[in-house]
This record gives C-alpha cells, sequence and structure tokens, in this order.
C-alpha cells in the first residue's frame, strides 16, 4: 500500500545553468533545420566550459545550414540567455562545429520505403505521467521549483541587473493523506554581481518564492536556504562546464515518475526518445483530466527501424476506476503510435523545440504555432466515452 505522508524533493535549473545552455542551443540547431526542412534529421549535442561552445552531432539537411550558421545560432542563444561575462560571452567565446552527415545505417532502418513504414530512430523505453495534484497535471514539487525561477527569469530579463543567468531550486512538499499542503523546504542558489550583498539576494529571491508558492505554503525561516554556500558570483559555463541532456529529471517528472534514460534536446522527433515521450505524457494527462485516475504512467519501447511500439504499459497506481488493460486496447485506438503517427498526430515536425529546453518540457501551454501541442486535452472526452 502507498504511503500517504511523507516528503518529497525535486529541483529545477535555470535557462542559465551550464547544461542547460547546452540543451537551449541543441534545441536551436533543431529548430534551424526543421525551420529550412521540416524532414531533416538532428541528433546534435553541445558542450559549454569558460568561453568556448562546442557542438558534435549528425545531421541530415539541407546544406545551407553550415557550421557557420550553426555557430550563429549558438551566438544568439548564449545572447539571449543573457552571458556577457568575462568568462562566458556570447560575442567572445570560441564555437567549434564537429557536425556532420548522418549515417547511411541509421538512416537505412528509420526511412520509409517501397515496403516498409518509417521505423523508430532507436530502441528504448520512454515514459508520460500525469496526476491531478496541480491544475497543470503535474507533481507539485517540480512545477513549484521550475515557477520560481521563470519568475526570476522574468525579473532578470526584466531589467533586475542584481541576478546572474544560473541558478537553482530545490523544494520539498509535506504530503498529507497523498495531498501536497505546504513545504517544509526550499533551497535557491542563484548567480548575483560582485557588489551585490547577500542581504539584498535574499530579498529579491523571497519575493519570488513567497509569489509563487500557494498562500500558506512557506516553508520555515530556517528551513529557506538561498545562496547557502555565501557566495554565487563565478556561474554558468565559467564556473562549471555543462553538457546536452544531463538534466533529464529536470526536463520531465522531477522524480515522481519513472524514466527510460533518453535525453529529448538536440533531437528531431524521428527519435522516440523524444517524441514517444511527448505521446505518452499526452495520454497520460488526457487519461487524468477525463477522470479516469488521479496518476497515470504509461511506458512504451520501441526498436530501431521498427514501425511499431513493442509495447504499451499503463499504471494507476492504485487511483484508477477502470481496468487498465482496457485502457491500454483503447489507446492504441485513439493515437496512432507509430513514430509517424506520433509525429503527425502531434504535428511535431515544426520549430518548437527551443523554447521547451528550459523549466520543463511537461506543464508548459499549448501554444497558438503548435509548440507543447502534447500538453493538449483534446482526448480526455474521447477516452471518457468508452467507459
Amino acid at each position: 500500500m502507498s504511503r500517504k505522508n511523507y516528503l518529497f524533493t525535486s529541483e529545477s535549473v535555470s535557462e542559465g545553468h551550464p547544461d542547460k545552455v547546452s540543451d537551449c542551443i541543441s534545441d536551436a540547431i533543431v529548430d534551424l533545420f526543421l525551420s529550412a526542412e521540416p524532414e531533416s534529421r538532428v541528433a546534435v549535442e553541445t558542450l559549454t566550459t569558460t568561453n568556448r561552445v562546442v557542438l558534435a552531432g549528425e545531421v541530415r539537411g539541407p546544406s545551407s545550414i553550415d557550421a557557420e550558421a550553426m555557430a550563429a545560432a549558438a551566438r544568439r542563444v548564449v545572447k539571449d540567455i543573457g552571458y556577457e561575462q568575462d568568462g562566458f560571452h556570447w560575442e567572445d567565446m570560441s564555437v567549434e562545429v564537429h557536425v556532420h552527415g548522418q549515417s547511411a545505417d541509421i538512416a537505412m532502418g528509420v526511412d520509409s520505403g517501397d515496403n516498409k513504414d518509417e521505423g523508430a530512430g532507436d530502441q528504448g523505453i520512454m515514459f508520460g505521467y500525469a496526476t491531478n495534484e496541480t491544475d497543470v497535471y503535474m507533481p507539485a514539487p517540480l512545477h513549484y521549483s521550475h515557477a520560481i525561477l521563470q519568475s526570476l527569469a522574468e525579473a532578470r530579463h526584466g531589467g533586475i541587473t542584481e541576478l546572474g543567468p544560473d541558478s537553482k531550486s530545490q523544494i520539498t512538499l509535506k504530503y498529507e493523506d497523498g495531498v501536497p499542503v505546504g513545504a517544509a523546504s526550499v533551497v535557491v542558489s542563484t548567480q548575483h554581481g560582485a557588489d551585490v550583498s547577500q542581504e539584498r539576494v535574499r530579498e529579491i529571491v523571497i519575493e519570488h518564492i513567497e509569489k509563487t508558492l500557494p498562500a500558506g505554503w512557506m516553508c520555515p525561516e530556517k528551513e529557506l536556504y538561498i545562496n547557502p554556500t555565501g557566495k554565487f558570483v563565478i556561474g554558468g559555463p565559467d564556473g562549471d562546464a555543462g553538457l546536452t541532456g544531463r538534466k533529464i529529471i529536470v526536463d520531465t517528472y522531477g522524480g515522481a515518475a519513472p524514466h527510460g534514460g533518453g535525453a529529448f534536446s538536440g533531437k528531431d522527433p524521428t527519435k522516440v526518445d523524444r517524441s514517444a515521450a511527448y505521446a505518452a505524457r499526452y495520454l497520460a494527462k488526457n487519461i487524468v483530466a477525463a477522470g479516469l485516475a488521479d496518476r497515470c504512467t504509461i511506458q512504451l519501447s520501441y526498436a530501431i527501424g521498427v514501425s511499431h511500439p513493442l509495447s504499451l504499459y499503463v499504471d494507476f497506481h492504485g487511483t484508477g476506476n477502470i481496468d487498465p488493460e482496457a485502457l491500454e486496447k483503447i489507446l492504441f485506438e485513439v493515437m496512432d503510435l507509430s513514430p509517424r503517427g506520433i509525429r503527425e498526430h502531434l504535428n511535431l515536425n515544426r520549430p518548437i523545440y527551443e523554447r521547451t529546453a528550459a523549466y520543463g518540457h511537461f506543464g508548459r501551454a499549448p501554444d497558438a504555432d503548435g509548440g507543447f501541442s502534447w500538453e493538449k486535452l483534446d482526448l480526455a472526452d474521447r477516452l471518457k466515452s468508452h467507459f
């Protein structure tokens, strides 16, 4: 039997965290290719360190998107994030591009042909999750960890120059009878100017925590940790190297649900690491929104070059009011879960990925141009009608 009273913790990192800088650049390269050719194939990793960005990977797309174009995209991303520091500056940094053409062996397995449909871009397992503990169907600890950093970032982009781009948050929530009721502790570390006092940093951060958490949820003063090291001037890639794909739990459900192990950023939507994880979230969210369960985890699995999922598994964690095995059959009816079917259903062959790279791929509002299409609730009524 699952526990009802417990503490649970999740963390988030800002767009200026070195790993997130890498994710943002990698997804900007994906968007660059998809803008020019929607069927482009992209798998690009980014390394960031002191005044240096290194791109590596493989692509198949327009020849007009060359090393110079990719380097320009990297500089634009770093500028947009706000890095103009001695140790990491969008204009002064070195950008190395080691990106080559896609392997012919991979292309043979993935591409459709006269006698075969398009196969998955790799083997693997993907998970989707939803819970009704927040209005965006996300776990509350992660939701509020993201929200605090988004609020700080908006303030920084709006003119608060005392803070730097690099920041992290971590929230421990108290659950009573399975429901989050308040914060047991909050941790926020944020980069700041050399002449900014810790008292001023604390004043700024507390304001954003208090306006983000629900009324009455603030943790005790002794459990509020703001820049606990006492100083955070050197940050971003100058303080620590960053790599694409190192924040996959931040990107998904904050540890509240399983993770298949594959990163999203830097990959075009033929890679099921990305597209099938989006599809699994889409189905889980619609299931919970339909009132069929309070919590839902979905697992999908694929094999490289194979055009259909090898398995689909639904778990309600003891909160469902229908037979999950019956639902598994229905899910195949309401959505084509082949790699191409997912892309077409969610309209994924568009330049919509850079915006996903920071503050989570899930729990975001669908955009008018089709971004975050996997967050729509357009299947809920159809699912409900089956039961």
